[in-house]
């Protein structure tokens, strides 16, 4: 039982984050739009510079932010089918203390390390994304109850 509290609080602790991340994206979204409506922006070759390499940033960082976003989804979608916290190299339960540390990960620690030594990164377990309006309409927003989680030991 302390196990499915754990996942419940874990699944809590991802839609949370899932929904900041959303609105942040759209935000960021939103204002590169805004900044792009085809206004010139003023000033010398400097502040051009200066705000092509703000633009880079900021795209970076809304990259990473989308992939966090995609492996956050991923593992709400897991939690949905029953598969959370399996390792998906050996099929074991991935500890608590793991998945509090990370809550998306799809590795146990051993898996991950050996992974990494054979030069893998985390993207290879990724999933096939279709479009996000497909996405969309598998993820509904039912809340969730612990009898709803399926844990497998």
């Amino acid at each position: 039982m302390a196990r499915k509290d754990a996942l419940l609080r874990l699944h809590e602790r991802l839609i949370s984050k899932r929904d900041a991340l959303r609105k942040k994206l759209l935000r960021e979204f939103e204002r590169s739009q805004d900044s792009d409506v085809g206004l010139e922006r003023g000033g010398d070759v400097c502040d051009a510079a200066l705000d092509g390499e703000s633009d880079e940033l900021n795209t970076h960082i809304a990259e990473l932010e989308s992939r966090e976003l995609k492996q956050i989804e991923r593992a709400i979608q897991q939690i949905r089918t029953g598969r959370y916290g399996q390792c998906e190299m050996c099929d074991k339960s991935i500890p608590i203390e793991r998945l509090k540390a990370l809550p998306f990960t799809p590795l146990c620690i051993n898996c991950q390390r050996l992974h990494e030594q054979e030069g893998g990164s985390s993207h290879d377990f990724e999933a096939n994304w279709e479009s996000a309006y497909e996405m969309e309409g598998r993820m509904s927003e039912k809340e969730f109850t612990i009898g709803d989680i399926d844990v497998r030991d």
